[in-house]
Order: C-alpha cells, then structure tokens, then sequence
C-alpha cells in the first residue's frame, strides 16, 4: 500500500482536496484532528504537555487551546518541545491505522505540518497544496474566531513554501483560478494503477 502525505500551508486548501480524495473512496487521515484527540485523551501526553507548558493548560479534562496558541506560536523553543512530545505519537498512530487499509492501492495522511514534523520520510508521495498568501489569508479571516494577526502568526512558524516545494513530488495550485479537480482525478488514476 502506498501512503502518500497531504501538506499545505493555512489556508490553502488542502482538506478540499482530501475531500475529494474521500470521496474517490480513498482513506484520509486526518493528523491534525488526532493529534488534538490525543492531545485530550493520552495521559503520557497530557503529563508531557503540563511539564512543558504549565498545569493550567488543561481545565479540567479540556485543553487549554487558545492559551496553547499564545504560547507556542510565540515561542519556537516552546513549539518544538510541544512538536516533539506530539508527532511521535501522531506518526505511531497513523502506521497503526495503515493496516486496517492494505486493500485499498494507497492512503492518504493529510496534516498542516508534514514537513516541518520531519516525517516526511515515511511516505511514499507527498502532494503539497499551495495558493498565493492573499488567498490564504482571505480563506482563513472567513473561520470563526480568526484574526489576521493570528493567521500571520501561523503561517509565521509554518515552512516556507519553496522549501516545501523542493520537498514535495506534486504541487497543486489552488488559487481559485485553475481547475484542481483533473489533476487530482490524474493522481488518483496513476497511483490506483501503481499497486
């Protein structure tokens, strides 16, 4: 089974395209959302997160998130700690979740942060989604509770797309302008054929 990564900076449109990815039936994993289960729910994490960023991060059985935000987004060092204790885990996870899907010719790990996570190296293609930066920030501004200062912060602390794009075999532009859907039909057809 061929595992491919899905990366893309905030905002650029990369749950849209695993969407159709799901819809083609292919299974997604989505990084981002088990890595805040986790976050919630694994006490070697939670006990992790507390040494790092204080005990009040949690209220109750509840992560702290818009405090989590202020202090990581703020600080790289405090970034990369929270970095390591998490994507381990994340990446132990998604392996684990792999092999209730070797009859399907490839799977898909969908996360705003492949690259910068470092493991980038477990998969077999990486698809990054990209859209100019005004685009981005047009799209996010639209979520609830979203600030442009909260944006740049993100994008900020995220890799530089150049960087990303030496990294990647596959680069879709999603700019609103040019038609995505038959380079993702394109992708599937060529990696349903590869198994």
């Amino acid at each position: 089974m061929i595992r491919v990564g899905i990366t893309g900076g905030i905002g650029s449109g990369k749950s849209l395209v695993c969407q159709v990815f799901s819809l083609l039936g292919i299974p997604v994993y989505k990084a981002d959302d088990i890595a805040r289960m986790l976050m919630e729910n694994d006490p070697d994490i939670r006990h992790d997160l507390i040494s790092i960023l204080g005990k009040d991060i949690y209220q109750g059985n509840s992560l702290d998130r818009v405090k989590m935000s202020s202090l990581i987004f703020n600080n790289p060092e405090i970034l990369k700690k929270v970095n390591r204790v998490v994507h381990p885990r994340v990446a132990g996870d998604f392996l684990n979740w792999c092999r209730f899907f070797t009859q399907y010719p490839y799977v898909i790990h969908e996360s705003a942060i492949l690259h910068e996570s470092d493991i980038y190296g477990m998969f077999d293609f990486i698809l990054l989604v990209i859209a100019p930066e005004e685009v981005r920030i047009r799209r996010v501004l639209s979520r609830k509770g979203m600030t442009l200062e909260k944006v740049r912060s993100i994008m900020k602390n995220q890799l530089q797309e150049k960087e990303k794009i030496v990294r990647s075999h596959l680069v879709l532009n999603n700019d609103g302008k040019l038609l995505i859907l038959p380079r993702i039909l394109e992708f599937h057809k060529e990696l349903a054929q590869v198994r």
